[in-house]
């Protein structure tokens, strides 16, 4: 099963393919960008058109979008919630089954600890996936870790469904 991971931001959106049936399930991964001199209604639509590429080129059945949770800077919380919805539209258009999930159970998923931090998390997804280095930017790791919460070591722990 091809999974795409998705870790939103308006700036710069995470992604990460695997194969979950593959013996070397990493694909791809990297971020969508958009440039700060847009206006957000472009910069959405941008990240639209560019998962809309990935998904032709990949194929994803199943998708991971990790939820936001932003308690800080609410300008930065609305314009990360106004990408995710797009990326859960472009998504569901496309009939691929939806997942999300927060940060805190993609760590605990992968780790055994919620509270674990970034290189935690790398290790992790650089040893379940075979890499020599850890993905970057952090975006990337951080949707690869998503995707890595359908792989079928987790499949069978339970999911928040949208």
């Amino acid at each position: 099963m091809i999974v795409i991971g998705l870790d939103p931001g308006i700036a710069r959106t995470g992604f990460g393919i695997i194969d979950t049936e593959a013996a070397t399930p990493f694909i791809k991964c990297g971020c969508l960008t958009t440039p700060s001199t847009q206006p957000s209604p472009d910069r959405l639509h941008s990240l639209g058109q560019d998962l809309e590429t990935i998904i032709s080129t990949y194929r994803p059945q199943q998708a991971v979008v990790e939820t936001v949770f932003f308690g800080t800077n609410a300008k930065t919380a609305m314009l990360t919630a106004e990408t995710r919805g797009v990326l859960c539209y472009v998504l569901r258009l496309n009939k691929i089954y939806l997942h999300s999930l927060t940060p805190l159970q993609i760590k605990s998923r992968l780790t055994g600890y919620g509270a674990a931090d970034k290189k935690q998390v790398q290790y992790v997804v650089m040893k379940r996936l075979n890499l020599s280095s850890p993905p970057q930017p952090d975006d990337a790791a951080d949707a690869l870790a998503a995707s890595l919460c359908l792989s079928e070591e987790s499949i069978s722990l339970p999911l928040s469904l949208h």
